[in-house]
């Protein structure tokens, strides 16, 4: 899709029907790292990977730098850093998946919700939050790099985006709230953002969690 001149990848999602998972780590402990090695766990338990992307901010390791849940497995804690890189860029917030279910919720109503997702990964900082972009967000900024993002959008699917080139916060969470109707969205990562599908694979970086569509 195009906006205001920039080209994103855009993958829809429909939770009610298909099947979103989160990836972290193998059978062995070990993370996974590349979407070529999730695809080769995925196939091994006899299924295919459509589509591919990166999950939130991550620390060395590499680990989730904030809250990461596996099958309703919380392997790592909710984190409530108040400083440091866009992470703690308040407010920021999770991307949950429970059964059917999706949606992006500030850090603490998330807290406050007490819920029992079935995967989840936190991020930040939040792109929309109720149709409202996020207050630090400048139009004229000159931060400009490549971005990847979800957005629960209104008619209730997943959208996960990936820009082809560098925009600024502010073009990236317009994008969600006006071209892709999302009035909920959370950014993901930066330069090193990337998506996979079965004819295609952009990664250059290891990653912590990665989220894929499996079928």
């Amino acid at each position: 899709m195009t906006a205001a001149g920039m080209l994103y990848t855009v993958a829809t999602v429909d939770p009610s029907r298909d099947k979103l998972r989160l990836y972290w780590k193998d059978r062995q402990g070990q993370p996974y790292r590349t979407f070529d090695a999730v695809q080769a766990e995925v196939a091994r338990q006899g299924s295919a990977v459509l589509f591919a992307t990166n999950s939130g901010i991550y620390a060395a390791g590499p680990r989730p730098l904030g809250l990461h849940v596996e099958q309703g497995r919380t392997l790592t804690a909710l984190n409530n850093a108040r400083s440091g890189g866009n992470f703690a860029l308040l407010p920021n917030g999770v991307f949950w998946i429970q059964g059917t279910r999706a949606g992006v919720t500030e850090t603490s109503a998330y807290r406050r919700l007490n819920l029992t997702p079935t995967y989840a990964t936190q991020s930040g900082p939040l792109l929309v939050q109720a149709g409202r972009l996020h207050p630090a967000f400048n139009k004229g900024s000159t931060s400009f790099k490549l971005r990847s993002g979800v957005g629960v959008c209104r008619d209730g699917r997943v959208r996960f985006a990936v820009s082809a080139g560098p925009v600024n916060f502010y073009a990236f969470a317009l994008f969600f709230r006006d071209t892709l109707k999302c009035p909920d969205a959370l950014y993901l990562d930066g330069s090193i953002s990337a998506y996979a599908t079965p004819g295609r694979n952009t990664q250059l970086a290891e990653f912590a969690g990665i989220w894929a569509v499996v079928r």
